[in-house]
Order: C-alpha cells, then sequence, then structure tokens
C-alpha cells in the first residue's frame, strides 16, 4: 500500500527555517517522482519543488528560488524539503505527492497519491 507521510511543520518566526520530511512507503523514489506542494487559506494549491525518480529537480514557485530546497535520501525513501529564510507568504499546508511517471509533470493531476500534510506557520 503506497503511504507518504509528512512531518517537520510547525511554527517558525519570519526568517526562520524548517525542514519538512516525506516519508514513503509502497513505492520507491527510483521510480516515483515526489513533489512537494502547499495550500495558504483562502487560496488554491500550488506546487513548490519536485524531485524525478532520476534525482532531477524541478521549481514550480518562483516565491522560493534561492530559499527552498528538495532532496532525498534513498536508502531512507524519505524526501526532504528545507526551507529558509521563511516569511508570512509561506504560510501554508504542505503537503508531498508521488507521481508514478517518474518525472516532475507540470499538470498537479499527474500526481495520484497524496500525503495528510503538514501546516507551517511563519509569524512572530
Amino acid at each position: 500500500q503506497l503511504q507518504l507521510v509528512e512531518s517537520g511543520g510547525g511554527l517558525v518566526q519570519p526568517g526562520g527555517s524548517l525542514r519538512l520530511s516525506c516519508a514513503a512507503s509502497g513505492l520507491s523514489l527510483d521510480d516515483y517522482a515526489i513533489g512537494w506542494f502547499r495550500q495558504a487559506p483562502g487560496k488554491e494549491r500550488e506546487g513548490v519543488l519536485c524531485i524525478s525518480r532520476r534525482g532531477e529537480y524541478r521549481n514550480y514557485a518562483d516565491s522560493v528560488k534561492g530559499r527552498f530546497t528538495i532532496s532525498r535520501d534513498i536508502a531512507k525513501n524519505t524526501v526532504y524539503l528545507q526551507m529558509n529564510s521563511l516569511n508570512a507568504e509561506d504560510t501554508a499546508i504542505y503537503y508531498c505527492a508521488a507521481s508514478r511517471w517518474g518525472y516532475c509533470s507540470s499538470s498537479m493531476q499527474s500526481f495520484g497519491s497524496w500525503g495528510q500534510g503538514t501546516q507551517v506557520t511563519v509569524s512572530s
């Protein structure tokens, strides 16, 4: 059974950092692309970053360039989202999702399996 579990969210002050984890089971990171998405209150869900089965990155959001990075640990079957220089606009529920196609599509619909999300709140 394919399962994705996010962790690492919380309350952080502006300018702070957080690292989110997405622990995957029932799939191999060698076969699936994993994307990070977020949804802020009153806004549509948007893509943040994605890593393909080959380890190639794709950035979906200009607002996180230079601040967020994605990485993975194949042995732990876990994908990470390192978030630095956080600001209030980064407040959202963050989700990871898996695409069996193995590449980072521009279509969110290609990600068929989703985690339950983890809340990130940036506030002083």
